[in-house]
């Protein structure tokens, strides 16, 4: 019996070579990080009619763009009194300097805080 459960592992080993191995995502150095009360969140985005149409615009001109990866297409856009905060993943900086520029040639954006991180 112990020979069957010997061959029984060898043959899981060889099921499994060459499958990558499945890693948790881990988030927890930026989940401390959006705890802090200076980092701008989706909860922080604000009620009024013209940062929420800010929003919505910057939005419409990153989604219009072909060029754009989906990562960089699902930003968070985060307006406060005309102040737009980016964060999220994009492809590259390239894109990052893209999205960035894109938000400041929206009317009404006083100032862009580009958070946008670059994926590895």
């Amino acid at each position: 019996m112990a020979k069957s459960a010997a061959s029984g592992n060898r043959s899981d080993e060889n099921l499994n070579k060459g499958r990558k191995k499945e890693v948790a995502a881990d988030n927890s150095g930026r989940n401390v990080r959006d705890r802090a009360d200076a980092t701008k969140t989706s909860g922080d985005q604000s009620e009024s009619e013209a940062d929420r149409t800010i929003s919505q615009n910057i939005r419409q001109a990153i989604v219009a763009d072909d060029s754009v990866s989906t990562n960089g297409k699902n930003v968070k856009i985060i307006t406060v009194d005309g102040m737009v905060t980016l964060r999220g993943p994009v492809k590259s900086e390239k894109e990052k300097t893209n999205i960035g520029a894109k938000a400041q040639q929206v009317a009404g954006v006083k100032r862009v805080d580009n958070q946008l991180e670059i994926a590895s």
